[in-house]
């Protein structure tokens, strides 16, 4: 069963009621499943009203008591994991296992910030002047817009919700409108774990319109964005003119720097299940390759044939191994991708093309021989699409692997902890992951450098994001 849709602005559930409004649509069958209603600009009015006052409320509530109500929403999460997880891959596509590990990380998230708000610590500076105290402080830095996009509908905005709300922050969270269910449901758990009135408001409509709306006000303080590059610019433009604290997670294109001295097979294995997890829909996804020239060979036939025995289909099928993409303009994208690649020379080792006539399905796709013009080697392909290609030096690979503007991940697999350290230091970008593609955890930092945004979800570092600093001398 797919859920209800609705808005949730200062404690109530508002379903569509002449509001404008937009179908939702299952990416594997492409049929509707619901209709999701849009924020009007006086629905928005009343959430921007609801976060001041939940704010004054929720700052005022202390972190001991904040965290028993978010630890009730993480247990509740828990017990509805199934029911959300279905929703997730109804709306968004990738398969049910994926889905439910998505859900259970979401609760994980909020359970450790609600325990990470009760030690969000200041400190004592030793003062100058015997008799005098000197504090820096943490406090909330107030009402919070957050934006999350379609590819992960649960665990992005349960970053945002848990380090807001760990912070003693109100806020407004605006999910995408293509996966409203999940993001509804999370908030449901909210709602049914006692958390008051105004603290957490959920909305829906055109984004231009939301986030300029609401980035506008006096009363937002802080914005969380996750998303393209284009569009995080645009929001950082528009909160500059209140000189207002922003978090930005954009767009990543990640490379992949595998050395001579490693289990080329072995390596490929765990290349393939990192590069089409949900897809290729992933902003920390592997997507550029880099395999020294002594193992390429190797490494692509056992990469192409992992990747082409990948079961495709509904995401709540049995034995399906990879879902649709999320929406028709993915499927455009990679068709593009593709031919551009191969009007450059380069060869299709697997996949290349969409698959079946119903659902938005494209063949999981191995490229090689692509030259570094090509535009999957420039652009973030977010889609199965793996360009791999040949290196013979460190300080080449290293050169390419750092060429573009992105920098939010990066890989390297290696058997020589020497080579370990220096590509870990070489490599520019907010994330590495050296022999290993799992680099987002509840207690760790999640952010890039660049073009890739800038601030922290996730860790202390995420907290932090939404507090600010208050020095105090008292003599």
């Amino acid at each position: 069963m797919y859920p209800q849709l609705a808005l949730y602005i200062d404690g109530k559930w508002l379903p569509r009621d002449g509001r404008e409004a937009e179908e939702v649509i299952n990416p594997a069958s492409e049929k509707s499943l619901g209709t999701l209603p849009h924020a009007s600009a006086a629905d928005l009015d009343s959430a921007l009203a609801a976060a001041a006052k939940g704010f004054k409320l929720w700052r005022a509530t202390s972190p001991y008591d904040r965290a028993k109500i978010m630890r009730r929403a993480a247990q509740l999460i828990r017990e509805r994991q199934e029911e959300i997880a279905r929703t997730l891959t109804l709306e968004q596509g990738k398969i049910i296992a994926e889905a439910r590990i998505e859900v259970a990380v979401s609760a994980d998230i909020i359970e450790w910030y609600a325990e990470e708000g009760r030690r969000a610590y200041g400190r004592i500076i030793p003062g100058r002047v015997a008799g005098t105290r000197q504090m820096m402080i943490q406090e909330p830095v107030g009402p919070v817009a957050a934006f999350t996009p379609w590819n992960f509908p649960t665990l992005t905005p349960a970053r945002k919700i848990g380090g807001a709300l760990a912070g003693g922050c109100s806020l407004i969270i605006k999910a995408s409108e293509e996966t409203p269910g999940s993001c509804v449901e999370l908030v449901r758990a909210f709602a049914d774990a006692g958390l008051p009135a105004g603290v957490l408001n959920l909305v829906f409509g055109v984004p231009a319109r939301v986030s300029e709306h609401l980035i506008a006000s006096d009363i937002i303080r802080k914005i969380s964005f996750t998303g393209s590059v284009p569009v995080g610019k645009h929001l950082v433009a528009l909160a500059a003119q209140g000189m207002k604290r922003t978090t930005m997670e954009l767009g990543g294109h990640s490379p992949v720097v595998v050395f001579g001295d490693i289990d080329p097979e072995k390596t490929a294995e765990t290349a393939v299940a990192g590069k089409y997890r949900n897809a290729g829909q992933v902003c920390i996804s592997p997507t550029r390759f880099y395999v020294h020239e002594t193992v390429h060979d190797r490494f692509v036939k056992r990469f192409a044939e992992a990747a082409k025995g990948l079961a495709l289909g509904d995401g709540l099928a049995e034995g399906t191994k990879m879902g649709p993409l999320a929406n028709p303009r993915r499927l455009d994208a990679m068709e593009g991708f593709v031919a551009d690649a191969k009007k450059r020379g380069a060869k299709i080792a697997t996949g290349g093309s969409r698959h079946g006539n119903q659902g938005f399905f494209f063949a999981p796709t191995v490229i090689t021989d692509i030259p570094e013009d090509a535009r999957m080697m420039k652009e973030e392909p977010f889609g199965p699409v793996a360009p791999i290609t040949p290196f013979k030096s460190f300080d080449e690979v290293v050169e390419r692997a750092n060429s573009l503007p992105f920098g939010l991940a990066a890989y390297a697999f290696t058997g020589s902890n020497k080579t370990a350290t220096l590509i870990a230091d070489a490599l520019e970008a907010g994330m590495v992951g050296v022999n290993t593609f799992a680099i987002s955890t509840p207690e760790t930092p999640f952010g890039g450098i660049k073009d890739s945004g800038h601030g922290h979800e996730g860790g202390i570092e995420g907290l932090e994001a939404y507090t600010n600093k208050k020095f105090v001398a008292q003599g």
